[in-house]
């Protein structure tokens, strides 16, 4: 257990941005369900919409620090590369 003044702060700080993380994880999984959900439909312009609203959600995560750039990078471009592949 944290002693110092400075440890049990940073133990609250901690449990705080864990909650706004967590949310902002499944609010970017949901985002990218909605499009791979329209691709396979075969919608092809739901499925851009979805993915013009999920690509600035998953660049945000990076931001912050939630997600690995790479990761965020290969996850849209298979979503991009599927978008354009409905004919």
């Amino acid at each position: 257990m944290a002693n110092t003044p400075q440890a049990k702060k940073r133990i609250r700080r901690n449990q705080a941005r864990t909650i706004v993380n967590k949310n902002r994880v499944s609010r970017i999984r949901t985002l990218v369900k909605k499009v791979e959900a329209a691709v396979a439909a075969g919608d092809k312009d739901a499925a851009a919409a979805a993915l013009q609203v999920a690509q600035p959600e998953m660049a945000r995560g990076v931001a912050k620090g939630v997600l690995h750039k790479n990761t965020v990078a290969r996850k849209f471009a298979r979503l991009t590369k599927s978008v354009n592949a409905i004919a």
